[in-house]
């Protein structure tokens, strides 16, 4: 079973009038670049990761964020938090972080009349947008309890279980540098993340800019734009952007032809382990609808399509030692893969 669900959306458009539709998307479209603006007084630069991380949170997914220290990813969580209207939390990994330090514990009180009895006290994974800072330095029992509740939106503790709140949204980080006492997450629980967001240094402008703003006396604050409901809203209208014939095929096809035993092109069959499953197909086609609303368009293009085909599919793909060998990376197999799209 996937996380990702996209049943009965598709064609959700049929009861609603088109005009009805158009105006809803163009005011949310409105709104969402006033959420770009707001995040811009903090963020510097940084254009695609943001867009990547909202249109990951339209849609109703979870981000791996991937970037070296310092590159403000921890900041960007916390900036979403206020625009978005989440609480916000965050959890430093660590080796010796246990499951019960994220998702709570029971702990035994004694009332005034000397009865004893457990209460539950709720951990970190309680708010709406949680980021999971390096969680590739946690032990695979701690990253399996965040994934599990990733996927199922509630948490089993003492044999209750306890639903998360909603919105509900993980953005984890991990350092590509720092490898040593990690535990690199399995294909399967990567898999869970709708995109791997890749964050990269700032440009030479967007850097003066951060060091101008950020070593004077004050510094720039967001302001809430949106509020949980809203944004609940938001995700509901993503699921209702019709999807054309074209869009659709080309999603199948990019898909599909990224899998060794599928691919007609022996490059790319010989270059690659394995790759991208159906979950891949649901996030892209999830994406690029909340890429045409974040943009204040009605339905998304194939253009879109391969502009998310990188974040989509590049942590549900593993190449193969030669490949490696030879400095062969994911992105270039991506690249070849979007070529007869575009």
């Amino acid at each position: 079973m996937t996380d990702i669900d996209t049943t009965a959306d598709t064609a959700s458009t049929a009861g609603d009038p088109p005009a009805r539709l158009v105006s809803e998307v163009e005011a949310l479209g409105q709104r969402m670049a006033s959420v770009k603006d707001n995040i811009g007084k903090v963020i510097f630069g940084q254009h695609d990761v943001i867009d990547q991380t909202l249109i990951t949170i339209l849609a109703g997914g979870h981000a791996l964020l991937v970037g070296y220290p310092g590159l403000g990813k921890t900041r960007l969580v916390d900036c979403l938090g206020t625009v978005l209207g989440l609480e916000d939390k965050r959890v430093q990994f660590t080796p010796d972080l246990m499951p019960p330090d994220i998702l709570g514990s029971e702990v035994l009180e004694e009332d005034d009349s000397g009865k004893r009895s457990f209460r539950f006290i709720k951990g970190p994974i309680f708010g709406q947008l949680l980021m999971a800072d390096e969680i590739n330095r946690a032990s695979p029992r701690t990253q399996s309890a965040l994934l599990q509740a990733m996927q199922e939106y509630e948490v089993s503790v003492a044999g209750q279980n306890y639903s998360l709140p909603k919105p509900f949204h993980v953005l984890a980080t991990q350092n590509p540098l720092e490898l040593e006492g990690t535990y690199p997450l399995p294909e399967a629980q990567l898999d869970r993340f709708l995109l791997q967001v890749d964050v990269g240094y700032p440009d030479a402008e967007s850097e003066k800019k951060m060091l101008l703003a950020t070593t004077g006396l004050t510094d720039a604050k967001a302001e809430q734009v949106l509020t949980a409901e809203d944004l609940i809203a938001a995700q509901q209208l993503v699921r209702s952007i019709p999807v054309g014939d074209a869009v659709a095929d080309a999603i199948l096809k990019l898909v599909r032809a990224g899998r060794p035993n599928e691919a007609g092109d022996p490059e790319i069959r010989n270059h690659l382990s394995w790759g991208p499953g159906p979950r891949a197909s649901q996030a892209l086609m999830l994406a690029t609808r909340a890429r045409a609303l974040l943009n204040g368009r009605f339905a998304p293009s194939v253009d879109d399509v391969i502009a998310l085909a990188p974040p989509v599919l590049r942590h549900r793909m593993a190449l193969t030692f030669s490949a490696r060998a030879d400095g062969i990376t994911v992105d270039d197999i991506i690249s070849r893969l979007c070529a007869p799209l575009g």
